[in-house]
């Protein structure tokens, strides 16, 4: 039985780390912007599409196979514009998050004055601002 708990506790760890949680907010994201899709497809892009083809609606387009199949390849034209749009906004908004993460990293790499310099004859390192080494007691300029 001590499996069993140390299984239990294993899983709750794993459900509470951040990443698996941002993929479940993603994927309910995902979710509800994929019902965006469709609609910009059903509603907008197909009743155009239909307009220019002579007013047939893709979900009419298909083949009959015989008395009682079909093959429906209006519908699968539609699925497939339903993916090119989720994965051009997708890239775009990777793209956007990948240049906006892209200025922060340089913005935190800005270089900083040296406060050290090199004594020019023992070599040692030493205050940018000392005018005396303390190591071979050099006078610097």
């Amino acid at each position: 039985m001590a499996k069993g708990k140390g299984i239990i506790s294993e899983f709750k760890t794993f459900i509470m780390r951040g990443n698996v949680l941002d993929l479940a907010v993603g994927v309910i994201i995902g979710g509800a912007f994929q019902a965006i899709v469709n609609s910009l497809v059903d509603d907008v892009i197909m009743p155009v599409i239909s307009l220019i083809t002579g007013g047939k609606d893709f979900s009419e387009w298909k083949v009959m196979l015989g008395d009682t199949a079909s093959l429906n390849y209006g519908n699968f034209i539609s699925a497939v514009i339903n993916f090119i749009i989720m994965a051009i906004v997708i890239f775009i908004i990777v793209k956007s998050i990948n240049k906006v993460s892209e200025k922060l990293s340089k913005k935190e790499e800005a270089p900083t004055e040296p406060t050290t310099k090199v004594c020019p004859y023992c070599k040692s390192e030493i205050a940018v601002d000392a005018v005396k080494c303390a190591h071979c007691a050099s006078n610097l300029e």
